[in-house]
């Protein structure tokens, strides 16, 4: 029988957690997918565009799946389906490299992105269903608890991850090593994935009619956008909130320009950013209610991450950019998911939480642009017109 606040799920969030991040830490946006990206191609701005793939393709469906999700009593069963084909994605990824690999360079790119895109294409109906649970299954109160119990163990399973990693990088020839940590990390992801599919679902009592058309949908729901103030100003603030990542995804190329990067160091820049995001969770984040403020100690440690890493020149820095790094991710995460709760009605929770989402995520596509400013200017103006968004969004906070 179904309880709000139940132990079990708390549990079942934290292993999805824990497992997912142990697999998709092998292609971390910051450390390990660039060096894939740049094995097979020169270009920075490929590197921007991978990056960019691994998130971005969930924007293109998360309105769509939020006008189904309207009148959904339950939201499992779709969830389920998600979970499946993201695994199957993931799964490909590592078979491409493994068969095709350095034999055809720009056809591995493909089929890798290809994946990618599969991958977070289908995280956009997965996202709206996924915050419908936990609005469902956990208390306000609790939310915060239990998002920040899943980032600690987020955390240590990218820290397990990025010390299995480093192992493989260092002792395994590439491209072999990346298709292996590809295909074992897809099988753990399975196990995330079947621990929350079992989680318990309460049966939703306010529900809407949905419109006739997705059409009517659209222009209804962008009608709300336009006379909920609260709402508008949230996705400004947290679309900026995304600017860290104009320049996030370079970091480590900068990093192996200045200094030989090996594989050990590589699992050390993701077990620090992990450490960063359990002291952030364990002694922050689980302890706040208040989301607001949780959002602007987020932008305050990113500009910090950033002022470090513009003039960084050795392991010791970048470990200090990569702990701030960590600190500030899981805090924009929580928050920003939070934020939306607060003002959405219920059975305009999925439209809140897709509009909210879907035009955020527009930020996931920014390491492109930053991949063509840093071709043609450089780090240095990369990362000051990063500093100046960020700080542009702390500024904007008060406006919540």
């Amino acid at each position: 029988m179904f309880k709000i606040n139940d132990p079990k799920a708390n549990v079942r969030n934290i292993m999805h957690g824990f497992f997912l991040a142990v697999a998709v830490t092998v292609a971390e946006p910051s450390t390990i997918l660039p060096l894939i990206v740049h094995h097979f191609s020169d270009s920075v701005i490929a590197v921007g565009i991978f990056a960019s793939l691994l998130k971005g393709g969930a924007i293109a469906v998360q309105m769509w799946a939020a006008f189904y999700a309207q009148e959904y009593t339950r939201v499992l069963p779709y969830m389920r389906l998600v979970f499946f084909f993201r695994w199957f994605s993931w799964f490909l990824i590592g078979l491409a490299i493994y068969f095709v690999g350095d034999s055809n360079k720009t056809l591995t790119l493909w089929l890798i992105g290809i994946g990618f895109f599969g991958f977070s294409f289908t995280a956009g109906f997965g996202a709206i269903y996924f915050k419908e649970l936990i609005a469902k299954v956990f208390s306000k109160e609790y939310r915060g608890r239990t998002m920040a119990n899943r980032q600690i163990f987020t955390a240590i399973g990218s820290i397990l991850s990025g010390g299995v990693a480093g192992y493989v990088l260092e002792n395994y020839e590439a491209p072999l090593n990346y298709a292996y940590l590809f295909m074992v990390s897809s099988f753990l992801m399975a196990i995330g994935f079947i621990a929350f599919g079992t989680i318990e679902e309460p049966e939703k009592k306010e529900i809407r009619k949905k419109e006739k058309s997705f059409i009517e949908f659209l222009k209804n729901s962008f009608g709300l956008l336009k006379t909920d103030k609260r709402l508008k100003n949230q996705i400004i603030v947290i679309l900026l909130g995304f600017s860290y990542l104009l320049a996030y995804p370079f970091v480590i190329l900068k990093a192996n320009q200045t200094f030989t990067l090996t594989g050990w160091m590589l699992g050390g820049f993701i077990t620090i950013q992990m450490i960063g995001s359990i002291i952030g969770s364990f002694f922050i984040w689980r302890k706040m209610s208040d989301y607001k403020l949780m959002l602007k100690l987020s932008f305050i440690f990113a500009i910090i991450a950033f002022v470090v890493a513009f003039m960084a020149n050795n392991f010791y820095l970048y470990g200090l950019v990569f702990l701030f790094f960590g600190l500030s991710m899981d805090g924009f995460s929580i928050s920003g998911m939070n934020l939306v709760f607060e003002i959405a009605p219920e059975d305009k929770r999925p439209i809140y939480t897709a509009l909210q989402s879907n035009i955020t995520s527009l930020g996931l596509f920014l390491p492109i642009i930053g991949g063509i400013i840093l071709k043609y200017f450089g780090y240095n103006v990369l990362y000051l017109l990063t500093i100046f968004m960020i700080s542009l969004g702390l500024y904007l906070t008060k406006k919540l």
